[in-house]
């Protein structure tokens, strides 16, 4: 993966930095660090290839795994396994600074973030950092390989179907090509 190792978010006003790479781990892990602004975070999701594991650096993180929710300080970890539904988010008033590690690693995950950042830098993305685009917000979400739980997930073959369009429609390799490469 070709690209800065920092990126920033505009609009949802975060930092990741790539620490590890899928490239550079033989795929093995991905691992970045995160600056999760004040009431930042995701929603409810999961995925079926890779495990999620936070580490808190500075501040706090709060952790859904399933149906329980954890406060983590300094030093504390949760893992969201294969397929458990989880999501994060600061809650603070101050930055929330941590690590996630991902097994396998997964570089349709890195670019996914990569192009998704860039996107919101360019004035791409609706007002929560969504890709207005609605090709491109399909394709992104596939390549994470992200799933949605519960009814949400009644929007997942919709989703699946644009992501395949964006393909057809070569979305796909505009994307990684403005993106990706230096």
């Amino acid at each position: 993966m070709e690209t800065m190792r920092r990126i920033y978010n505009p609009i949802q006003k975060d930092f990741v930095t790539f620490l590890k790479t899928h490239d550079e781990t033989n795929g093995e892990f991905s691992l970045v660090e995160v600056e999760l602004a004040p009431k930042g975070g995701v929603g409810l999701h999961y995925h079926k290839t890779y495990s999620e594991t936070f580490e808190v650096l500075e501040g706090e993180l709060n952790v859904q795994l399933g149906n329980k929710n954890y406060v983590l300080h300094k030093g504390e970890i949760a893992t969201a396994e294969k397929n458990v539904k989880h999501r994060f988010y600061n809650t603070s008033n101050q930055v929330s600074r941590f690590r996630v590690t991902l097994r396998p690693a997964s570089k349709g995950f890195e670019d996914a973030l990569v192009i998704g950042y860039a996107l919101a830098r360019d004035g791409k993305t609706d007002a929560k950092g969504f890709p207005k685009d609605k090709y491109s917000l399909a394709y992104l979400f596939n390549i994470s390989e992200s799933y949605l739980p519960g009814w949400m997930s009644l929007i997942q073959p919709l989703l699946r179907s644009r992501a395949k369009k964006a393909v057809e429609l070569g979305i796909d390799k505009e994307l990684r090509q403005q993106y990706l490469t230096k």
